[in-house]
């Protein structure tokens, strides 16, 4: 499917190339078929981290028909424009490939992978992290049951029915007047790391708001005017990451020293020396603050984050 990229292009963890097929989840009789097929193609993920293949200028997930995949949890992925269905199992992935090296999580592959393969990563790894905490009913406590190919877990005690769950969080890159944006450092981050400011959504609260409450809550600065950028899935465990950009109001920081361990202004002259000098280190371009912050910026910056 195609949809427009945003203001900010195409993002590495949002992109899909196969429909998911919601419609045939529940289809026991095309499951069964699909499964037994020689065509289908199965996708093996554990603890976040699956096969891949390397070669000179990138990779490609390693794909196994369900003949050769093992006992394990079935999730349906969907189905390409060929007709080719797609699976991931969650379990342990085979030692020999362990040993050899040829395993990668999310955030290294997804640099590496093409759109189909990067897509099919994204909603396993997804997909495995939501079932790995919800095992159990938060209504009566009782162990759920898989359905849906991956899609809902079914209490049967009480009948209630569970779906994956996305957390929404607003990631922001705050510019003021005078043409600097706004970068900050976590406590736990190393010394030179910094990014736009993110925060979750709280309940009964709007995306526009929960930018400017959390602006202010973090760095004690007053943003108006959000504007809307795009989004991009970090399974990470279920975030959903919406991107705005804020303008300045005021310009004095008070970093609320729990959240934000330091944060500063910087031009665009300023954030290509200290980036260049590697006194500055970006997040890596996987994440969708790299690619907002070099949309501000202009064009791509040096690879210190990456």
């Amino acid at each position: 499917m195609e949809i427009a990229d945003g203001l900010l292009g195409p993002l590495l963890l949002a992109r899909s190339a196969i429909d998911r097929s919601a419609a045939l989840r529940g289809d026991e009789e095309w499951l069964r078929r699909a499964w037994e097929a020689e065509k289908t193609r199965v996708l093996l993920v554990h603890d976040g981290r699956t096969l891949i293949s390397r070669f000179t200028d990138g990779a490609a997930l390693v794909l196994t028909s369900p003949a050769e995949a093992p006992e394990g949890t079935r999730y349906l992925l969907g189905v390409d424009e060929d007709g080719v269905p797609y699976f991931a199992v969650n379990a342990p992935l085979p030692e020999p490939a362990r040993s050899a090296g040829d395993v990668a999580g999310l955030r290294e592959a997804a640099v590496l992978l093409d759109d189909r393969d990067a897509g099919l990563l994204v909603y396993a790894v997804a997909l495995e992290a939501w079932h790995a905490t919800h095992e159990f009913c938060p209504r009566c406590g009782g162990r759920t049951d898989v359905t849906a190919s991956g899609h809902m877990r079914v209490c049967p005690r009480d009948g209630s029915q569970h779906f994956p769950r996305v957390d929404p969080a607003v990631i922001m890159l705050v510019h003021d007047d005078e043409g600097r944006v706004l970068l900050a450092r976590g406590p736990a981050w190393p010394a030179n790391r910094m990014s736009v400011l993110a925060g979750f959504v709280e309940p009964g609260e709007s995306l526009e708001h929960a930018v400017v409450r959390e602006v202010l809550e973090e760095v004690g600065v007053a943003v108006a005017t959000p504007r809307y950028l795009g989004s991009q899935p970090w399974p990470f465990p279920r975030s959903l990451m919406l991107g705005f950009f804020a303008r300045a109001v005021t310009t004095d920081l008070r970093p609320d020293l729990d959240e934000i361990a330091e944060a500063r202004w910087l031009s665009r002259e300023e954030l290509e020396a200290q980036v260049r000098s590697g006194e500055l280190l970006l997040p890596t371009e996987v994440s969708i603050a790299r690619r907002m912050i070099e949309t501000w910026y202009g064009g791509p910056l040096p690879d210190s984050g990456r």
